[in-house]
């Protein structure tokens, strides 16, 4: 398996600025959860549940360590999503502290109940996996995750039957797969035809469709629920189109903004049932759930967003 590439983590002179401006209290931040409209959700094919269509990651954002304003700023930026209608919340061991970060922030901000916690099983051998998913859960704080999804297929033809087993027991309630980068879809695609899983996690962005070729159409034949993962592509595609002007049309699907644009292009694919930004910014968290309000753009708009990104 190899590791996504990192980009080079913020400041400590921005964490501490973030931090500061997101432990203001609520009363003076510009919009409440009382205020906040409803965000749009979509089913999980498996049972029904809704989702709201944009969730938070925290591969690299959430990887602080243990500077304390660091940390904080994190629990802030969990608040602030959850304070928007945000829900499920993505994190694996791969991904340093986050874990830690996560269960620590919800602990905090004392908003544990209602997050759906979408964590990952990332070791081999197989016969590893438990001691792993109850050292998740003690980072995590919880008593069980809501899914669980085995890591760029890391040793799934061991993980895949344990966690189907924690299912059936209860101790689970989903059960998923995940890769990025393109990588593996071949495999990807004779997991998802052959298991019986709820999820599927994989790479969708404005530069980054090859999922819709087939894994897309597959999802919805198979009544599978998608994950988008790195729809900025770690930041790289929101900064290499902030030089080029918001075309004024976006304002038909009510976006402000280049993250909104891209986020609206990924949810409103039909098979997409969540897309997982992360970010360390209480403003762009805020700015990323309003990607989930309607008005979302339609096929003809969908590729007018795309043709336009392509010619840039």
């Amino acid at each position: 398996m190899q590791a996504e590439p990192l980009i080079p983590p913020p400041s400590r002179r921005d964490l501490l600025l973030t931090g500061l401006a997101a432990s203001m209290p609520t009363a003076l931040w510009p919009r409440t959860a009382a205020a906040q409209p409803a965000l749009s959700t979509r089913p999980i094919p498996s049972t029904g549940e809704r989702l709201p269509l944009v969730g938070l990651g925290s591969w690299i954002t959430f990887n602080v360590g243990n500077d304390r304003v660091a940390r904080e700023n994190c629990a802030q930026v969990m608040r602030a999503f959850l304070d928007a209608g945000g829900r499920l919340i993505d994190s694996s061991p791969m991904y340093g502290s986050s874990q830690s970060v996560v269960g620590e922030g919800l602990a905090r901000i004392g908003r544990s109940a209602g997050v759906f916690a979408a964590d990952k099983v990332w070791i081999a051998p197989g016969s590893r996996g438990p001691a792993q998913i109850e050292e998740s859960q003690r980072l995590w704080r919880v008593q069980r995750f809501d899914l669980l999804q085995v890591h760029n297929l890391l040793a799934w033809e061991a993980h895949l039957p344990a966690l189907f087993e924690m299912k059936a027991a209860g101790r689970l309630r989903y059960v998923g797969i995940t890769t990025s980068e393109g990588r593996r879809h071949r495999e990807i695609e004779s997991i998802m035809r052959s298991q019986p899983i709820d999820f599927v996690q994989v790479s969708y962005n404005l530069l980054g469709r090859e999922v819709e070729q087939r894994i897309l159409p597959l999802a919805r034949e198979r009544g599978i629920a998608v994950l988008a993962n790195r729809p900025f592509r770690e930041g790289a595609l929101l900064r290499g189109l902030q030089s080029w002007p918001l075309p004024a049309w976006a304002a038909e699907i009510g976006c402000d903004g280049w993250a909104q644009f891209a986020l609206k292009f990924i949810v409103s694919h039909p098979a997409v049932t969540c897309a997982i930004p992360a970010t360390s910014q209480v403003a762009h968290v805020r700015q990323n759930m309003g990607a989930a309000l309607d008005p979302l753009p339609d096929e003809a708009m969908r590729q007018r967003m795309a043709a336009h990104v392509a010619a840039l």
